[in-house]
């Protein structure tokens, strides 16, 4: 059994434009533990009452990693310098490859402005090697069927499968390193024990109810990151609750930040400042 290496808990929430009210339960500026995984935030649930204006992040660039967005309620809008472009809905996942570099804008979807109501996501940040960050960028528009279902035994419940594997079920993500995403919905008084790779970064998140991970009881919004060692993860649930387990071969390459680009120098980051000013990560219109 995988050992807990420290519980994340009582984050405060910030916003990220005007559409995004986040609680960031771990970013790279901390430091290389969770090697290959930089970021994750965790938006809402936040209820938006009906309105006209465009609310989210307009136009900003990225440089040396990707950005996944899993959405559970409202509606999101992705336009991006590719060319790549798509609305997202509850289920639903964008996973975009920034690599060498792209603009990009997230908003609320117009219907979702207009209607009002509940948004609740994650968006997580994933590193790439030194030798994929000059890879071109890429747009992955997934959609919650296209994701498997893997039933955990004794009716436990349920994993959606986003990316790597479980048991017979593959997610659909394309991933340039080893990485399991598993969306996990358990039942009430139900114990799950999951198989993990051993030597993998492993962080649990806790959505909604709480869980017992490995014998550390963990709450709703709040993330327990456990040892590399052990290949063993038990979660236990009193009432209903849903979890987001991921795991991550990692890299074991310096990270050097700034802002939206991710590299492995100073001089990297330097030249994406220098390029991005330059318009060679392209514009929207």
């Amino acid at each position: 059994m995988k050992s807990i290496q420290r519980v994340i808990r009582g984050v405060p929430q910030h916003w990220v434009g005007d559409g995004f009210p986040v609680r960031s339960l771990f970013s790279y500026a901390g430091g290389n533990e969770f090697d290959p995984f930089l970021l994750l935030d965790y938006a809402g649930p936040h209820n938006f009452a009906p309105d006209e204006a465009k609310r989210g992040v307009g136009e900003h660039p990225h440089r040396g990693f990707e950005t996944v967005t899993i959405l559970y309620q409202g509606e999101l809008e992705h336009r991006d310098s590719s060319g790549s472009q798509g609305t997202i809905g509850p289920g639903d996942v964008q996973w975009m490859t920034a690599a060498s570099g792209v603009v990009h804008e997230e908003f609320h979807s117009r219907r979702f402005a207009k209607e009002g109501g509940t948004l609740e996501m994650v968006q997580l940040w994933v590193n790439l090697r030194s030798t994929d960050k000059a890879a071109p960028p890429k747009y992955q528009d997934l959609r919650d069927e296209q994701f498997p279902r893997f039933s955990l035994p004794n009716d436990a419940g349920i994993v959606r499968v986003i990316a790597g594997q479980l048991g017979d079920a593959e997610g659909p993500a394309s991933t340039f390193s080893p990485i399991n995403l598993w969306d996990i919905q358990l039942t009430g008084n139900a114990t799950a024990t999951l198989t993990v790779p051993a030597g993998h970064t492993c962080v649990v998140i806790v959505q909604k109810g709480s869980v017992q991970v490995n014998e550390s009881l963990i709450h709703a919004v709040e993330l327990a990151l456990l040892e590399r060692s052990g290949d063993e993860v038990v979660l236990e649930a009193e009432s209903e609750s849903r979890v987001l387990l991921m795991t991550g071969e990692p890299l074991g390459e310096p990270v050097v930040g700034q802002g939206p680009f991710v590299m492995n120098t100073r001089d990297e980051i330097r030249v994406a400042i220098a390029d991005y000013q330059a318009g060679k990560m392209g514009r929207l219109d």
